[in-house]
């Protein structure tokens, strides 16, 4: 993968309304890394008179923690930040990725696989082959997981991300087959998230660098959907002391609403906007309100190892 940095490309190419989201999963409390991400994505939007969306990404069960998705919309309120329309709970929509799958089958574009984690561990490292691929085991019973077969005929797969700059992805790691239907029945995350965005009209998605190299694999879904792939933005990870992201499975410190505007300062300075001490004693809202008018785009760092 290369980047090739350009903070003087256009940011305004894309002329309809803007349409943004928020999509946490309800696996714990928001962390000031969700808070970055939340911040961002709503900013992006509200600074261009858009909307901002709120998802709540709970596919699995078993990572749902009871109560935490109303955790979280309280946190959201709590720091300022309000979403617009009614929000969205992936397990609603099982239906529409049910329709979205019957249609790539109908391409021909998937195939049934019985391969474990350890079976393809053992065979490449963790990077799927494609050994199931003509092994004709598609089938909707549910008893195989189903795979996307993907066109790496060009050799690359590239985009323009907004932060990041042109992002090239080269090898056959990197735009391998991937899961979208699981063996358990549970739809995978990278056709959730794209029949999503494509029903809620999402045409920009600001999220962290960890998720890029999942881009390409989205972006094939658009692709087969006939639909025009977002306009992407990858800001860096918060990182704590010792370099690891801040995560709810690293078990990092939920956001408290007591030092709301302690750490939207933080993380507003995370993102490259200017911010001043006296910032400190304003309420959230208050901040909030300040960003909408003042948010600058061209100030997110693009450096990957902040």
């Amino acid at each position: 993968m290369s980047q090739n940095f350009d903070k003087n490309r256009d940011r305004d190419s894309l002329n309809t309304p803007w349409v943004g989201r928020f999509a946490p999963s309800p696996s714990g409390p928001l962390h000031l890394g969700s808070l970055v991400a939340a911040l961002a994505s709503f900013f992006i939007a509200k600074q261009r008179g858009g909307q901002w969306l709120l998802r709540i990404e709970d596919l699995d069960p078993p990572r749902v923690v009871e109560g935490a998705d109303q955790s979280i919309l309280q946190s959201l309120e709590d720091f300022g930040l309000e979403w617009d329309g009614p929000v969205v709970y992936q397990s609603h929509n099982f239906a529409r990725y049910q329709t979205r799958l019957m249609e790539l089958m109908e391409k021909s574009i998937v195939y049934g696989c019985d391969c474990s984690r350890k079976q393809v561990e053992e065979r490449t490292g963790g990077s799927y082959d494609g050994y199931c691929k003509e092994r004709g085991l598609l089938s909707v019973s549910g008893d195989k997981s189903i795979a996307y077969r993907v066109d790496f005929s060009d050799g690359k797969h590239q985009f323009n991300d907004q932060v990041q700059g042109l992002c090239e992805f080269s090898s056959p790691s990197d735009c391998h087959d991937f899961i979208i239907k699981r063996k358990d029945g549970l739809y995978a995350y990278q056709l959730a998230v794209v029949c999503d965005d494509i029903e809620q009209g999402v045409n920009h998605v600001v999220r962290g660098y960890d998720i890029l190299d999942s881009t390409p694999r989205q972006n094939f879904l658009y692709q087969c959907f006939a639909q025009a792939e977002p306009i992407y933005f990858h800001i860096p990870l918060v990182k704590n002391d010792m370099g690891i992201k801040f995560s709810k499975s690293a078990g990092s410190q939920a956001i408290e609403s007591n030092k709301a505007s302690e750490l939207l300062v933080t993380a507003l300075g995370h993102l490259g906007q200017k911010t001043e001490a006296a910032m400190l004693t304003a309420k959230p809202r208050e901040l909030i309100a300040h960003f909408v008018k003042h948010w600058q785009t061209e100030n997110l760092p693009s450096n990957l190892n902040r």
